[in-house]
């Protein structure tokens, strides 16, 4: 189980991350669960889904429209309806969905009896979704697609079995319950399999994090009083764009008092001398995604953000030791603070905060580490899963916070880190540029605007 990088290209003197076997093994994971459930037949409408099971991608515009889907069944390989113009660039470049066969001669013997091998067909076809309701219902373009799904169903001999789902607008649901499928929850199904990433998925995972890492490296040179949160998103932006990033999902930049509490969306705020600022850094590389906190000071740290860092480091580094193959979520969480212990009333209010979850195809994967649910439905960890551990802390003075993320994979023996900007201490930002009679400014101040008052010159003793 490798974390090692490599550059972004395939060559022939180096063997680097193999997409090929990546798309076998991600199907064969799938597989293996379909037939470990109740169901006959997965439908798929969720982008990471479609993308897990038919390695395709058409650009993240669509991402929420929920207008393309992909189906399998026990008895056949993916089939996946596109826009046409999609559906045709599937067709002449992605031959593993070149055809789809049955995989069981008929056998009256055997379990799904009734499944023929069929005449081949094409994989990828033209087909599209209700566009989120904005076809006219009387388009019958619902009762389209489950009369497509349907046919699939009779042809693969599993239409009389329950029919798992991920997710569905309500008119689809009533167009395929009313040709007579059962469907049933089935994002569970994709969830187990890709709960543990396959060698290759680690190495895009490794790489989309590796990424981020420079992406950091430019923010902490560009850092200053004066600068806005939005000239920071940006910056972030074009630097993992140039890098060769797919997508960048978003760029969390909070700063000042905006820390507390987390507001979870950035400003035009323009970040003063003494400000804390911490930012989320959320991009995809070949699907992969990161989700990679960092915390800095501008200019200089007060005394009570100095001290807000070393807590959230502290449960950010219990977390981690905790974390081995066959502990729990529960292990994890039970070493960070409860709701009440850092200012708020119950698990609920604070979620996500003292927070852990999966990452993948999509951010938020299996395992879950929060005390909202953690504790009472706690979850082993296995070899190959790969999470992201955040902590926060308020400061005292009622100013700022902490906030800290780690990307782990978990190993044989224990864990390791992909995330691996520097994070142990409080890094301060746009430091060194003040130079008083003494030399430069300490980069720790007390309250910088009245040091010269008589309990000013106490508070900074």
């Amino acid at each position: 189980m490798s974390t090692a990088t490599y550059g972004s290209m395939s060559v022939d003197w180096e063997n680097r991350l193999d997409v090929d076997r990546m798309r076998r093994d991600r199907l064969a994971r799938l597989k293996a669960e379909l037939e470990k459930s109740d169901v006959g037949a997965l439908l798929a409408f969720d982008f990471g889904n479609i993308r897990y099971m038919t390695a395709t991608h058409i650009g993240t515009w669509a991402m929420d429209k929920l207008i393309r889907f992909t189906l399998i069944t026990r008895n056949s390989d993916p089939i996946s309806w596109d826009f046409g113009s999609a559906a045709k660039h599937h067709q002449l470049f992605n031959p593993w969905l070149s055809e789809t066969t049955a995989e069981a001669d008929a056998d009256p013997h055997a379990p799904h009896h009734g499944a023929t091998r069929p005449r081949a067909e094409s994989g990828a076809r033209a087909g599209i979704s209700i566009l989120r309701g904005a076809f006219h219902p009387a388009a019958g373009i619902a009762e389209n697609v489950a009369a497509k799904v349907k046919r699939e169903l009779e042809k693969f001999g599993v239409a009389n079995e329950p029919l798992g789902v991920d997710v569905v607008e309500l008119p689809i649901l009533s167009a395929l319950e009313a040709v007579g499928v059962t469907v049933v929850d089935g994002q569970q199904i994709f969830l187990e399999a890709r709960r543990i990433k396959t060698p290759d998925e680690i190495g895009m995972l490794t790489h989309a994090a590796s990424m981020v890492d420079a992406a950091y490296d430019k923010l902490y040179e560009f850092l200053r009083p004066g600068v806005r949160e939005n000239e920071a998103v940006g910056l972030v932006a074009k630097t993992l764009y140039d890098l060769g990033s797919e997508y960048v999902e978003g760029v969390n930049a909070i700063s000042g008092e905006r820390c507390a509490p987390h507001p979870h969306v950035y400003s035009d705020r323009i970040i003063r001398p003494g400000d804390p600022a911490f930012f989320d850094i959320l991009h995809s590389y070949n699907g992969y995604r990161t989700c990679y906190y960092r915390t800095f000071a501008v200019g200089s740290a007060s005394p009570a953000q100095r001290d807000a860092y070393k807590i959230a480091r502290e449960y950010m580094d219990r977390a981690i030791a905790a974390v081995r193959p066959g502990a729990t979520t529960a292990d994890v969480v039970s070493v960070w603070p409860t709701a009440r212990e850092f200012g708020f009333p119950d698990e609920e209010a604070a979620f996500a905060l003292q927070y852990g979850h999966g990452v993948g195809l999509s951010i938020w994967e299996k395992p879950i580490f929060s005390r909202l649910v953690s504790l009472d439905h706690p979850e082993v960890l296995e070899p190959g899963m790969v999470f992201a551990l955040e902590t926060y802390w308020p400061s005292k003075d009622g100013i700022g916070a902490a906030r800290i993320e780690e990307e782990l994979v978990v190993t044989e023996t224990g864990c390791e880190v992909i995330t691996k900007f520097p994070a142990e201490d409080l890094l301060v930002a746009g430091g060194n540029r003040y130079y008083t009679v003494d030399g430069p400014m300490n980069s720790i101040r007390s309250s910088q605007s009245h040091l010269n008052t008589s309990a000013g010159k106490v508070e900074a003793r």
